[in-house]
């Protein structure tokens, strides 16, 4: 798995006028290649009228699924540049389509890579992007005695406690890095003079949205 990447979790849409052409640009997350067909046959019948409806999507956790097309543009004029501009913000999991409304002016090889690129970063300047992580859920059981250093060993650490249970003993599971799951046990191992029993239990990617942790399985 990687350790992180960045995706859209909330798509948006951004439109630019060039010479009287209009570029519409929509951003939706997807997850698979059908996702993203059906994403962009949605628009085409949305914008049914529309000269062109230009697309791009990026898909994988290393970026390994890279499809566009320029759907009637001069090649290499409107899908390869879209495309550049979602991998080169190091997006994944992500689809954009154009639709160009012409205006009756020609706009150039040139100006065709650089309306169709201004679109998408318009798009997603109006979308949310964040960042999943990696991470695995620890369980850990300690006495009385070792909340608050564990407290202040997790708050310092930035390892968010996700749950808390409070009976005989005290339960904890937190959320780590996986690359950081043997420093934390450690930390928390010395932390307790090894009185704390810690079990790992899955792993899955995690992201901070709007100050909370959100969990994707």
């Amino acid at each position: 798995m990687t350790e992180q990447f960045k995706t859209v979790y909330e798509g948006g849409a951004g439109e630019i006028v060039e010479k009287k052409s209009r570029f519409i640009a929509t951003i939706r997350p997807v997850e698979t290649e059908e996702e993203a067909l059906s994403f962009i046959e949605e628009m085409r019948k949305k914008y049914w009228d529309a000269r062109h409806n230009c697309w791009a999507y990026v898909l994988g956790e290393r970026q390994e699924i890279l499809r566009c097309s320029d759907d009637g543009e001069p090649s290499q004029t409107a899908g390869k540049p879209m495309m550049d501009v979602l991998t080169g913000a190091g997006l994944t999991n992500t689809a954009a389509v154009v639709t160009r409304y012409f205006g009756g002016t020609l706009l150039g090889t040139g100006g065709l890579v650089r309306a169709y690129s201004a679109a998408v970063q318009e798009g997603l300047k109006n979308s949310r992007i964040i960042t999943k992580h990696w991470g695995t859920r620890l369980r850990i059981g300690t006495d009385y005695n070792g909340i608050g250093k564990l407290q202040y060993l997790f708050g310092q650490r930035q390892i968010p406690i996700m749950d808390a249970e409070y009976t005989d003993k005290v339960r904890f599971v937190v959320l780590a890095p996986v690359s950081r799951v043997s420093e934390i046990t450690k930390a928390v191992t010395e932390a307790t003079s090894g009185q704390a029993v810690i079990t790992e239990e899955e792993s899955l990617y995690y992201a901070v949205v709007d100050g909370e942790y959100l969990c994707f399985p």
